[in-house]
């Protein structure tokens, strides 16, 4: 299993603290994000940004995020060309697409069309650049993109290799599950639910939290069938619960959780 860390995940450390994390726990890569209460980069040049992640060994696997990328216009436009220069400027691997999620543009045919308008436009950006997009369904009801399936389809309709999605262990319980697509995966984004309260239709980011014995989304069931079925990139903790962001010791923490993730997938490969 090769891990990486979102800056979601720990978003009061600074960028330079945030990258050492990651590689003092052994990550081949981050994520970092234009949407945590801080400046990208700390404000640091994108290309200075990008030579620190090198120098302390890890990959810079991806830069978020464009939202919402499925309702396309100009400003949409926009912000995925600038979102694309910085990830050029920075050498990220990939840029992050998010779907809106406030209930509207859910239509069935309305939706798929939405998305096809965006990825049509987006693709001649993304081969010039000779970039990635990630794509995320998010699970939520008011997802206006929920199924991977029909991402897959979307993108196998218009030619898009240049798109790949994100296999969120989160997003993909509250969608109800359904095939898995190793093929098309760019990344697995993991995270934990363990209060025994809640159904899973009231499960929300606040939720997430680092993954243990107590996970109610099945993420190793996730995780190994992925590398069972060819998954071969890298495995990304994203957590969104304002108590993981409060850990005083998160290095400790998130060891903790990798470490046993990883012996529960030994366990399933025995």
């Amino acid at each position: 299993m090769q891990t990486a860390l979102n800056h979601m995940t720990t978003p009061r450390l600074g960028y330079a603290d945030f990258l050492d994390l990651a590689a003092r726990l052994g990550c081949v890569g981050v994520e970092v994000r234009n949407d945590i209460a801080r400046p990208l980069f700390d404000g640091m040049d994108a290309a200075d940004a990008g030579k620190l992640v090198t120098d302390k060994g890890l990959r810079l696997v991806g830069l978020s995020q464009v939202y919402p990328f499925n309702t396309w216009d100009t400003e949409r436009e926009a912000a995925v060309r600038t979102l694309i220069a910085t990830a050029q400027k920075c050498g990220a691997e990939t840029i992050s697409l998010i779907p809106r999620n406030d209930g509207t543009q859910t239509a069935d045919g309305e939706r798929q069309a939405n998305l096809r308008t965006a990825m049509t436009a987006i693709l001649p950006m993304l081969q010039d650049a000779g970039l990635v997009a990630l794509v995320e369904p998010l699970g939520f009801g008011r997802s206006s993109l929920r199924s991977k399936t029909e991402l897959v389809e979307a993108i196998t309709e218009i030619g898009g290799e240049h798109f790949k999605l994100v296999h969120d262990t989160f997003h993909h319980t509250l969608a109800g599950g359904g095939p898995i697509f190793p093929g098309h995966t760019g990344i697995i984004h993991i995270s934990g639910v363990v209060d025994p309260a809640l159904g899973v239709d009231q499960m929300e980011d606040e939720h997430r939290v680092l993954v243990d014995a107590s996970d109610r989304l099945g993420n190793t069931d996730q995780i190994a069938a992925l590398l069972a079925a060819g998954y071969q990139g890298p495995v990304s903790y994203e957590c969104f619960s304002p108590q993981t962001h409060a850990l005083t010791d998160p290095y400790t923490a998130i060891k903790r959780s990798f470490d046993f993730i990883s012996s529960q997938l030994r366990e399933k490969a025995a």
